[in-house]
């Protein structure tokens, strides 16, 4: 099983996971970060990490979410690694308790 990023990062994109995995399996678009499931080991570090609780395993991805098991694998693909932690977007706040934002997603 691997990890999935959801809903809950878009427009926040708070980075504080990416510092503690092992295995460098974060990717990072514009507004949200991915999990690469071919590279994430099921550690489960980054689960309390986040301060918006975006990451769940697999297996608990909310009926809701279960198309952000596909788009991480999807974009993990595309973006490029994060290894560091960066400063959430200017606007995390905003945003962060928001729902039903995946048409704010940027590819």
């Amino acid at each position: 099983m691997t990890h999935v990023v959801t809903e809950a990062c878009i427009r926040c994109k708070y980075t504080d996971c990416v510092d503690v995995c092992p295995v460098d399996c974060f990717r990072e678009g514009p507004n949200f970060l991915v999990i690469d499931p071919d590279e994430c080991i099921d550690c489960a570090v980054c689960i309390p990490e986040c301060p918006v609780s975006a990451i769940v395993p697999e297996e608990d991805v909310p009926g809701n979410q279960q198309n952000y098991i596909a788009l991480n694998a999807d974009l993990s693909k595309l973006w490029p690694s994060i290894t560091k932690r960066k400063d959430p977007l200017p606007d995390a706040e905003e945003w962060k308790d928001k729902v039903g934002k995946l048409d704010q997603l940027v590819r």
